[in-house]
């Protein structure tokens, strides 16, 4: 191959039909939910070979930044974090990392691929690129039409076409949008395929068809592109926040891809799923005797056939066949498997009941590391903090809050105003309100401590940053 693929992943997606794992603040992609690395991981670590691959474009927003950048040093893969100022679709998000990636190749092959996404059979999903890159080369956007396995309703199709000489790859006659069961059956009689929604192409040529369908996004994306800075200290690449926020709010699929006439697809069968359901987790599961996929501290009796996950508390289930069940510390999902695809209007409603437990995990994750809240009641709240080696919190101070600190394991280097000390296991500081002050971890293992606020207001927002590191506002 003349020049390495650029991979582009795209990581900035919420997941909420997989609440109340996936959540605004830690969503699917980084969650563990098949195997023991997330699904980002494994997507990065699927095109790590440097014969095929250029360092990947992880395509994300600011809010999940550190854990695109974390995650990916964690599978020893070094990649470019290219920050969108807000989720507007894919079409602006692949339009401005194809506008990125021509900056310094406009020719340059690019492999569009979702983060939460799962691919069971590496070595079919290389084939399958190595056979969509010839075509790509050419001059075609190329996506990858999985073989379908059974009349899922869930997916959209692609009915394909003539083949294109002896590639593998042929035409795009259509796309379909979700079937109903009767139209999935058809469709899977017919030869048609699962529309993967994963792309190759040049960057030259994704950028022409935009320039042609959607010229509005493609302006956009060469604007918030030309005008991306690189954040010296932390090393992500923001976009131009103002160009990208001109583009319309369209898929892929829509602006460009079911209108173009320089689209062919490339069946394939490697294992793939979009993890778009925990029925989706289930079929991915391995089943005990009864069809049960069980994960965590939980007990099945007289069950069948049923999901059931916890993440924290016990969880036991009698007499329930096909059902779902998913604990986590600070909410439950109960539903019928076949209604699994259901949970985003669950969660629609509990957002418009303002439920934090829509956005926010009980544990938290911060760049220096997590907290998550112990107990609450009126004007004091328990926290457990863990600070990573090396690792710094914000100088800053609260208008309506004291904390008490106390450590239980690891070295803490505590700033009070113009005092600074250090303090080891079992000692205690005392952080008046309004006092400015900073936490840290000079050791070599995390540092843990339970913080205990008392006040009368004790929200994030009371929260005055005056230095922080990760430049955050």
């Amino acid at each position: 191959m003349s020049r390495p693929i650029t991979p582009v992943v795209l990581a900035g997606g919420a997941g909420t039909r997989l609440w109340p794992v996936s959540r605004d603040s830690l969503p699917k992609q980084f969650q563990r939910l098949v195997g023991p690395l997330s699904t980002y991981q494994q997507t990065l670590k699927r095109v790590a070979d440097p014969a095929r691959f250029g360092q990947p474009v992880v395509m994300t927003n600011a809010e999940l930044r550190f854990f695109a950048e974390n995650q990916a040093k964690d599978v020893g893969a070094e990649v470019t974090v290219l920050l969108e100022p807000e989720r507007r679709n894919s079409a602006p998000a692949l339009a401005a990392a194809a506008a990125f990636v021509a900056r310094t190749d406009p020719a340059a092959l690019v492999l569009a691929l979702a983060a939460d996404h799962v691919i069971l059979d590496d070595a079919a999903f290389l084939a399958a690129v190595d056979a969509a890159a010839v075509v790509a080369a050419a001059g075609d956007i190329v996506t990858f039409g999985m073989a379908p396995t059974y009349p899922a309703t869930g997916y959209g199709y692609i009915r394909p076409g003539d083949a294109i000489g002896d590639t593998g790859a042929r035409r795009v006659a259509a796309f379909a949008e979700k079937p109903d069961m009767a139209t999935a059956a058809r469709y899977l009689a017919e030869g048609c395929l699962w529309n993967s929604g994963n792309f190759l192409f040049r960057a030259d040529v994704l950028l022409a068809e935009l320039d042609r369908y959607a010229p509005a996004v493609a302006e956009a994306a060469r604007a918030a592109a030309a005008g991306a800075e690189t954040d010296s200290a932390l090393g992500f690449v923001r976009l131009d926040a103002k160009s990208f926020r001109a583009a319309p709010v369209i898929s892929i699929d829509y602006a460009v891809m079911e209108k173009t006439d320089r689209i062919a697809v490339v069946p394939a069968s490697f294992g793939w799923s979009d993890v778009g359901s925990w029925e989706a987790i289930y079929d991915l599961g391995g089943t005990d005797a009864a069809g049960n996929v069980l994960d965590g501290p939980v007990e099945a009796v007289d069950t069948a056939g049923s999901l059931i996950r916890s993440d924290g508390p016990v969880v036991g289930v009698i007499g329930l066949d096909d059902v779902v069940v998913v604990a986590s510390p600070d909410a439950v999902l109960v539903t019928r498997r076949s209604l699994s695809g259901e949970v985003k209007t669950l969660v629609d409603r509990l957002r418009a009941r303002n439920h934090h437990q829509v956005s926010s995990h009980a544990r938290c994750y911060r760049p220096w590391g997590s907290y998550e809240s112990i107990d609450r009641g009126d004007r004091f709240q328990v926290k457990r903090i863990v600070v990573e080696p090396g690792a710094r919190l914000s100088l800053q101070k609260h208008m309506h809050r004291a904390e008490h600190w106390v450590v239980v394991r690891g070295t803490a280097e505590v700033t009070i105003d113009d005092d600074v000390r250090v303090l080891s296991e079992n000692q205690s500081v005392y952080v008046p309100l309004g006092a400015v002050h900073r936490l840290a971890n000079p050791g070599k293992i995390p540092l843990e401590l339970i913080e205990v606020q008392t006040g009368s207001y004790l929200e994030e927002d009371d929260i005055v940053r005056l230095e922080d590191v990760y430049a955050r506002a």
